[in-house]
């Protein structure tokens, strides 16, 4: 199993009890940049100790948030290309049907695959709901304009014989020649994420990387999904457990105690993430009408279950011990952590990238290097080590 570390480079600063919206609406007034600059450096000091430690790297990106302060991922995976030495850099996401322009982002992810010589994981997100107004774009047939760019992407990259031109129904370019082309070839490995089965088709019947985020046991049908689809797809073989991805938060102490305490100070993510004002949370078109249908006729918004089928809503007030048990926190001893992942990789069917959560909110430094450095010395190992036995995706 791979581990990539991941954080969102929040801005905690700027968070104040009972504000309407963290997101879109907050006036940049509220940043300070002396203080982001201190955090940006100290977000990238912590992933270069990631890559001492033996993790590899997930990087996302977010608009007009105090959640995110990583506008431009590409400008981060540029500076860890050149100061990391052998983690992957994952990049999920980069919001392709947000993008006015993909052919930049063709030349943005070419430039990081070759300056880190290769170690470039390329991953295309939807984009959060809460992004369609600072992209000032339509939400009506995202995912159209998501798969042309993903199309011109790959084109663009694997076309070594001069310009090429693309005619599409969202994008047109007469001249595409990208310089550098990337160092992986045809082109870097393609990871894509998907919360529903719904989304999985696709994915699946290009042999891409899916991944799934903080989606519970959830991932269990998630995973079955893509398997079934690749067989449908003809493809050969049985996809394995690389094919697989999943984010939680994660907490790892000396003690229980500890390990449960970092678990919460991590689980503040959850805490902050949908505050946002009411008028951008769910734009029309966003998701299709059966998909609305379905979220009206479901669960309160932001449940979750447990293993056994207990919903729990994912409030202020929910306790460590509910998001150890719904699978979106693996929290305590590094003895108790390791067999929370094991227990789910084996449970939704062999999991063999985690995307470990390690820091969120105003987690301090001190803390996330303990949380960091403890996992890599007693967890890690061991993980890089198992086999999941894929038992329970036949």
């Amino acid at each position: 199993m791979r581990v990539y570390h991941f954080t969102e480079q929040p801005f905690p600063p700027a968070w104040k009890e009972g504000a309407e919206s963290l997101r879109v609406t907050m006036p940049n007034g509220e940043c300070d940049p002396a203080q982001a600059s201190d955090l940006y450096n100290r977000y990238l000091d912590e992933w270069v100790l990631a890559d001492e430690l033996g993790f590899d790297i997930m990087v996302n990106e977010h608009h007009a948030t105090s959640t995110c302060m990583t506008s431009a991922a590409s400008v981060i995976l540029g500076i860890l290309a050149r100061q990391t030495q052998r983690a992957r850099l994952l990049i999920l996401g980069m919001p392709l049907a947000n993008r006015p322009d993909p052919l930049r982002v063709v030349e943005e992810l070419s430039m990081v695959d070759v300056i880190s010589r290769g170690r470039l994981d390329m991953g295309f997100v939807k984009g959060v709901p809460f992004e369609i107004a600072p992209a000032n774009l339509n939400p009506v047939k995202m995912m159209d304009r998501f798969w042309e760019s993903h199309d011109l992407i790959l084109k663009a990259m694997t076309s070594h014989d001069g310009p090429i031109n693309w005619e599409g129904e969202y994008f047109h370019y007469r001249n595409v020649n990208v310089w550098p082309r990337p160092f992986q070839q045809p082109h870097p490995p393609v990871w894509i994420t998907a919360l529903s089965p719904s989304s999985v088709k696709p994915i699946a019947e290009r042999g891409y990387v899916l991944a799934t985020m903080l989606n519970g046991w959830g991932a269990k049908d998630l995973f079955a999904s893509y398997r079934q689809c690749w067989r449908a797809a003809d493809r050969p073989g049985t996809p394995g457990p690389d094919r697989f991805g999943y984010l939680a938060l994660v907490g790892c102490g000396e003690t229980e105690e500890e390990g449960r305490r970092r678990g919460d100070m991590v689980a503040s993510y959850l805490r902050t993430f949908g505050i946002v004002a009411p008028p951008f949370r769910t734009p029309p078109g966003y998701i299709s009408v059966d998909e609305y249908a379905g979220m009206l006729k479901g669960p309160p918004p932001r449940a979750t279950y447990t293993k056994d089928g207990r919903a729990v809503q994912i409030s202020p007030n929910v306790s460590v011990q509910e998001l150890i048990d719904t699978g979106l926190l693996f929290a305590g001893t590094p003895d108790q952590v390791y067999d929370q992942i094991i227990d789910f990789s084996e449970t939704v069917g062999g999991l063999g990238n985690l995307l470990m959560m390690g820091q969120a909110g105003d987690m301090s430094h001190k803390e996330t290097v303990g949380n960091l450095s403890l996992f890599a010395k007693e967890v890690l190992p061991r993980l890089k080590e198992y086999k999941p036995s894929m038992a329970s995706a036949a």
